[in-house]
């Protein structure tokens, strides 16, 4: 009996060469993360320069006044909002170009394979039911590496 192996690990094998693009992607996702969880931070430090000016954690790096310090904290705002929009795009679009891209080599092997097999498989099956369930599956496949 073989053992048979899970759907991820396959998939993961048949991207081995976008590796690259895999890993740069997924770098742009955390980033975005991280840009995407700053503005409460930023918040808050808002908030105890609002209530205590003179102590709060702005002080300690030599920022002084409250307007120097929310000046400050606008500044941090728009370079991190800006990051997070910039990071958001480049993840999106290299998801996107990655599953378009697997997507497309897939159904070519898929249908060279389908091409290969002997006829008698195809006179117990619909031609257009094989490929029907075939693009069905590619294009789910597709859209789990671009949303999922």
């Amino acid at each position: 009996m073989s053992k048979t192996t899970h759907p991820l690990h396959r998939l993961l094998q048949y991207a081995r060469p976008y590796q690259k693009t895999i890993g740069l992607a997924t770098l742009y996702s955390i980033l975005n993360k991280v840009f995407d969880l700053a503005p409460p931070v930023l918040i808050g430090w808002a908030v105890d320069v609002v209530i205590n000016p003179n102590t709060s954690f702005l002080v300690n790096w030599g920022i002084q006044g409250a307007f120097n310090q929310l000046l400050l904290l606008s500044i941090l705002s728009l370079i991190i909002w800006s990051l997070e929009s910039v990071f958001e795009y480049a993840y999106k679009i290299l998801w996107r170009n990655l599953a378009q891209t697997l997507q497309h080599d897939l159904r070519l092997e898929a249908y060279g394979h389908l091409q290969e097999l002997e006829l008698a498989y195809f006179e117990e099956r619909s031609s257009g039911s094989l490929m029907s369930i075939l693009n069905d599956d590619i294009n789910q496949l597709e859209r789990f590496l671009d949303i999922g």
